[in-house]
């Protein structure tokens, strides 16, 4: 192994680079501590544990760019293993969740959790997943969002049926859906948006899914704004 400038790495250096691969795999470990608190229907702590894992997910590529370990380890992919982690924690938890937690009716719980691991998969394999200005191609497979809102809710069974049903469709349309860091337009919104939906969330998980009125009318209201961004996007482009 060498580094960026074509000298050979010291052992500090060679295990700083791969360290940072072992931090980004650490959100496999959280994602099964997540499933553990699944099984418990504990679902405050099983968010806790999969925002740790986004949180790992947000900041390993800022530790891989600064210690070059592409150029470093090129054995390890880190694109890879990010993709390995987030369909743990984006796709296979909630899959489980929509099976285990009773939001939806027993006949449609399995080929709902289905649609969510098959569309997922195919999602993240889409070398198309992005269009012009950094959106999302289709809903982009982060199903813990959903069953978030499924859980806060709680509608009725065939209306949640329905909705896992909708967007495992979107999956594979070609409708915009915002990137809250990379899309330009509106991103101080977008992003000031997010800090305050990541508050509301966070207060939701204290209160055990049960928070106050205007904290769940908060949480839907800007649900539509994400949902809306993209659609606004699409017709003045049609």
């Amino acid at each position: 192994m060498r580094d960026p400038g074509g000298k050979p790495d010291t052992p500090l250096t060679a295990a700083l680079a791969f360290s940072v691969h072992v931090f980004t795999a650490s959100g496999a470990v959280l994602a099964l501590f997540a499933l553990l608190a699944a099984i418990e229907q504990n679902w405050p702590r099983m968010f806790f544990l999969l925002g740790a894992a986004l949180a790992v997910d947000g900041v390993d590529g800022i530790f891989a760019r600064k210690l070059d370990v592409a150029q470093r380890l090129p054995r390890w992919s880190g694109d890879i293993l990010d993709l390995v982690v987030d369909y743990l924690t984006y796709v296979f938890i909630p899959a489980f969740v929509v099976v285990w937690s009773g939001l939806l009716p027993p006949v449609a719980a399995i080929p709902c959790a289905v649609a969510i691991l098959i569309s997922g998969a195919l999602y993240f394999a889409d070398r198309g997943m992005k269009m012009e200005g950094n959106y999302f191609r289709g809903f982009p497979a982060v199903w813990n969002v959903p069953v978030f809102y499924l859980l806060l809710l709680r509608p009725d069974p065939w209306i949640a049926a329905a909705a896992i049903a909708a967007l495992a469709a979107a999956t594979f349309l070609p409708i915009p859906f915002v990137h809250p860091f990379r899309v330009a337009r509106l991103r101080v919104l977008t992003v000031s948006l997010l800090a305050v939906w990541s508050v509301l969330a966070f207060v939701a998980l204290l209160r055990d899914m049960m928070p106050a009125p205007w904290i769940t009318a908060g949480l839907c209201a800007i649900a539509l704004y994400f949902l809306g961004a993209g659609l606004v996007r699409r017709a003045e482009h049609a």
